[in-house]
């Protein structure tokens, strides 16, 4: 999943963004409210991270403005500024969450999970394609009860891949919902990254669920699901 992070805090940014990259986000960085919309229109971002004190526009506004574009993914907005009317103006701006700082870490990972499965039809969190689960809190995937060993990278590309079962997602969808700006277009990334997936997710069982759609992408189906 691809987060746009935005905070003017170096030492908190930094901090945030190496933690969520561990936990196999693609991070894209802004510090100030014209950058965070100049990457927010850029990008189709799964969720950002958006603080409200920012040099240049403030998170209010920068929240309102992409909401008024027509942009509806989801904003967890950040801040220390804890009062009831300031919650209920982020809210109203249009982020769906709040969370006051300081937090600890593993509140925010909560909550990001908790929007990143709002359009999930299994509210509990999990992804499930046949014998294939996976955990989004725990990152533990596994097919017909074995526990498979899965990269951070890895986990991201099955988990996105999970996020659109049945559906077939091309190489550009990939690339844009699993790398940030730094992913060098062009490359054999993505289909190396399949590979190995599949040595891990399809050759130790009997049906495999990737499927490669030639010349258009790659789908994960369930065995006998229509297409």
């Amino acid at each position: 999943m691809r987060i746009l992070l935005v905070e003017d805090n170096r030492r908190l940014h930094t901090t945030l963004r190496k933690s969520l990259e561990e936990d196999g986000y693609a991070v894209d960085s802004a510090y100030d409210g014209e950058e965070a919309e100049d990457y927010a229109t850029a990008a189709p971002y799964d969720l950002v991270i958006l603080d409200i004190m920012l040099p240049k526009k403030n998170g209010y506004q920068v929240c309102r403005d992409l909401r008024s574009q027509g942009i509806q993914f989801p904003i967890l907005m950040l801040t220390a500024r804890d009062a009831v009317d300031d919650r209920v103006e982020g809210l109203d701006s249009g982020a769906d969450d709040y969370l006051v700082k300081p937090f600890a870490y593993k509140e925010l990972q909560a909550r990001l999970r908790a929007l990143l499965r709002r359009e999930l039809p299994d509210k509990s969190g999990f992804l499930q394609v046949g014998d294939l689960l996976l955990d989004p809190a725990t990152h533990v995937v596994s097919r017909s009860g074995v526990e498979l060993d899965l990269t951070a990278r890895e986990f991201s590309l099955l988990e996105y891949l999970m996020h659109n079962a049945n559906r077939i997602v091309t190489r550009e969808m990939i690339e844009a919902h699993i790398w940030n700006f730094d992913f060098i277009s062009g490359s054999n990334v993505i289909d190396v990254n399949i590979r190995r997936l599949r040595r891990k997710v399809d050759d130790p069982f009997d049906s495999p669920l990737i499927e490669t759609v030639r010349g258009v992408g790659y789908r994960l189906a369930q065995p006998g699901a229509d297409k």
